[in-house]
């Protein structure tokens, strides 16, 4: 696959509520981006959003946001999937030939509106949404009591995963405040509320407000606008049936295939020993293990290994440091960017020069993207 760069991005701080209207939260993100990588709006050819309609309360959600997005007269679309989505999206463009530097952002503020009810209405209408019992919560349980009845998992190894995202947490200046936690133990984990059993209130991040904006452009733009850009090499993205009693939970199919697809293109051949850092999109704890499984950065059943050995998990904390709907994916993307151009302060992986980042949407991930990043100008 021909080189496309990662030139510059940007995340404003998330917060429960982050006291800004969408347009002004939206245009620091895109702001900053251009800032970090020297450009100006005018350099921007295309614009690719990732909002949602169900979260903003209004049909076309991008259709007031183009000016504050910076796409007043230029070329906008928009995905309302992820922002993961919408980076694949903007890398199709580039690759195009039409476009010589695209603009992606996501954007949600969960303050405004009940996240977990909403979801309710992505589930499948005949068999999922009329039982009044499935939800990101209970969904969330099935998918741990599965895992940990398929490989013999226990409760405190999916705990540790928890503790180890907190503390990371508490490394990540771009962090919530209520996520980090320096001294939290497993057993605070497991003490925590129950959400759906055995899924405990600490296994999962809180929905909060945010934006993150990143630019692309084809290899040779990139090399004009920084010597230090992030490549990505290569891409996957895979989906799953619908309905969810013919999916086996305690894996995930959609993600294998993704990072099969990525490595590939990439020529990636063993992920263990070739990936450094793995920036995995997960709504819970369980389902961090089980897309980095996935993901063949472990043996299945064996992820947490990965807290001791093997590719960096998540060291900025992953979803539970900021799980901003529609951008988490990107802010995954963002989040691996970083520590291939040694950026990430406080939680730097030394020698990072191979990255996996990875997006989702639908209960239990049931659609899996990947990216591989390698840096070096």
């Amino acid at each position: 696959m021909e080189k496309v760069g990662i030139v510059g991005y940007y995340q404003l701080k998330p917060e429960l509520d982050i006291m800004m209207s969408p347009y002004e939260a939206i245009f620091t993100a895109v702001r900053g981006a251009l800032d970090s990588a020297g450009l100006k709006r005018k350099d921007i050819t295309t614009v690719v959003t990732c909002t949602n309609d169900y979260y903003d309360g209004k049909t076309i959600s991008n259709c007031f946001k183009v000016e504050a997005g910076g796409a007043y007269m230029k070329d906008e679309t928009k995905v309302e999937l992820d922002g993961a989505h919408a980076a694949a999206y903007g890398l199709y463009r580039i690759l195009s030939g039409n476009h010589k530097l695209a603009m992606i952002y996501g954007f949600s503020t969960p303050s405004c509106y009940f996240y977990e009810p909403v979801r309710i209405l992505e589930l499948d209408p005949t068999f999922d949404r009329t039982m009044s019992v499935i939800n990101p919560y209970t969904t969330g349980g099935m998918q741990m009591r599965a895992y940990m009845k398929a490989f013999g998992v226990n409760e405190e190894d999916i705990a540790k995963v928890a503790v180890q995202n907190y503390k990371n947490c508490s490394k990540n200046s771009l962090a919530l405040p209520e996520a980090k936690k320096p001294d939290i133990s497993v057993q605070d984990v497991l003490d925590s509320e129950i959400l759906s059993s055995p899924l405990r209130r600490l296994m999962y991040p809180i929905p909060c407000d945010g934006a993150t904006a990143m630019i692309l452009a084809p290899e040779r733009q990139s090399l004009k606008i920084t010597d230090n850009p992030v490549w990505i090499t290569g891409m996957g993205q895979c989906q799953e049936t619908y309905y969810l009693g013919d999916r086996d939970l305690s894996i995930s199919v959609s993600m294998e295939k993704a990072a099969e697809k990525a490595y590939k293109r990439a020529g990636i051949n063993d992920p263990k020993s070739e990936i450094d850092v793995a920036e995995i999109f997960g709504h819970t704890s369980c389902e961090e293990l089980i897309l980095a499984e996935a993901a063949h950065l472990s043996e299945k059943g064996k992820g947490a290994i990965l807290l001791d050995s093997g590719p960096a998990l998540n060291p900025s904390g992953g979803a539970m440091s900021a799980f901003t709907p529609c951008a988490s994916g990107l802010t995954r993307l963002v989040e691996a960017a970083k520590q291939l151009r040694g950026e990430a302060d406080g939680y730097q992986i030394s020698g990072a020069k191979k990255a996996i980042a990875s997006g989702q949407v639908g209960f239990c991930a049931q659609n899996n993207i990947v990216f591989v990043l390698e840096g070096g100008g």
